[in-house]
């Protein structure tokens, strides 16, 4: 994992806003859930509340990754726990094809 991936993981996990480079963690106090962007674009919401599990809730902006479906927004969502990856040139999201 690349050292701005750590970066932001541990933005997320204090919940304060952060940015460097490309990438940028903008954390919503009503909702306590951080927005992850990457050149601008809306990449994922991490919910900070903690499940039973011990771990964070991720919702992939879908449209965002089929748009712009680039290594780096791909390295982003797996430093996050997302299981994604190109196969045959088709985007795969938690096993699943992006259409």
């Amino acid at each position: 994992m690349r050292k701005i991936e750590k970066e932001m993981k541990k933005a997320i996990r204090q919940r304060s806003n952060w940015s460097s480079s490309n990438t940028m963690v903008r954390v919503d106090p009503d909702t306590n859930k951080s927005m992850v962007y990457l050149h601008g674009n809306h990449i994922a919401t991490v919910d900070n509340v903690l499940s039973g599990w011990g771990w964070y809730s991720v919702v992939v902006n879908e449209e965002t990754l089929s748009e712009h479906p680039t290594r780096t927004t791909k390295n982003r969502l797996r430093a996050l726990g997302v299981d994604v990856y190109t196969k045959a040139g088709t985007v795969y999201l938690d096993g699943s094809p992006i259409v």
